[in-house]
């Protein structure tokens, strides 16, 4: 007896994406157009499936190029904050598994928030160790943002919980480690490792962008996370600077006592 097109999709949407394959076997032969849509549906996720396996196994290539030189723990280590007028800069280190497979693991711009939430989930619950590193707006302003950036790397890499043995860093050469490591320009899309630090680190900088929303509300902390958007200059240019303002950064937008 045939399964109503209701039960039918009903099946499909909660099948898991391996069992895909025997889903669309059972129903294959089924001409309603109903379930020839569902059918469609199946296909076509599943394919989006395996081409997101290969899509994976194109950014995991840095990393297994690591593991057959007899390298075992690869860190990628990306940072968030670099550009705004507010707040921390952050990095994160993040060690994965030997042939991790995290779908959606992308440069963390591309990504929605709420798939970045959900990733965040995912690959600090599967990751071997990952770790941050966090530079204040002060520091920044003292030292200046790439020195602070490369700080905080230093940082996120030394409190790993497992040492690593080479790092995949985006764009960059971190100075003074001494770690075998490679600088990948847009690293974060090409490296598996380097994707999943740029999204754990941007979560985490967000969530501390709201916390600082709550202590000063007039900037819109939370919606901006600290860049320069007009809201923000109109609220710098009205209520002046707070304590998290880089001020090496807000010089040219207002004036203000050293």
């Amino acid at each position: 007896m045939l399964k109503s097109i209701s039960d039918t999709k009903q099946e499909f949407l909660s099948l898991k994406t391996a069992d895909i394959p025997n889903f669309i076997f059972s129903i294959k032969n089924d001409n309603r157009k109903g379930v020839l849509n569902i059918l469609k549906n199946a296909e076509k996720k599943y394919n989006e499936y395996l081409a997101e396996i290969e899509r994976i196994k194109t950014i995991s290539f840095y990393e297994n190029e690591c593991y057959d030189k007899g390298f075992n723990f690869v860190a990628g280590v990306d940072e968030v904050g670099r550009g705004p007028l507010a707040g921390p800069v952050v990095t994160a280190a993040v060690i994965l598994k030997k042939g991790a497979f995290i779908q959606d693991i992308n440069d963390s711009k591309k990504l929605s928030y709420l798939k970045r939430e959900k990733l965040y989930d995912i690959i600090t619950n599967e990751a071997v160790s990952y770790c941050f590193g966090i530079v204040s707006p002060k520091e920044i302003d003292d030292i200046n943002i790439l020195q602070a950036t490369y700080k905080a790397m230093k940082q996120s890499l030394e409190n790993l919980s497992v040492k690593p043995d080479f790092v995949l860093a985006d764009a960059v050469t971190i100075p003074n480690i001494h770690i075998k490591q490679n600088g990948i320009i847009k690293g974060d899309s090409k490296s598996i490792s380097i994707g999943a630090a740029s999204i754990i680190a941007k979560v985490y900088r967000d969530r501390i962008m709201e916390k600082y929303a709550e202590i000063y509300p007039e900037y819109g902390f939370d919606r901006n996370k600290g860049y320069g958007s007009k809201e923000h200059i109109e609220a710098i240019k009205k209520y002046g600077i707070c304590p998290i303002h880089r001020r090496s950064f807000v010089k040219n937008i207002i004036d203000y006592e050293q």
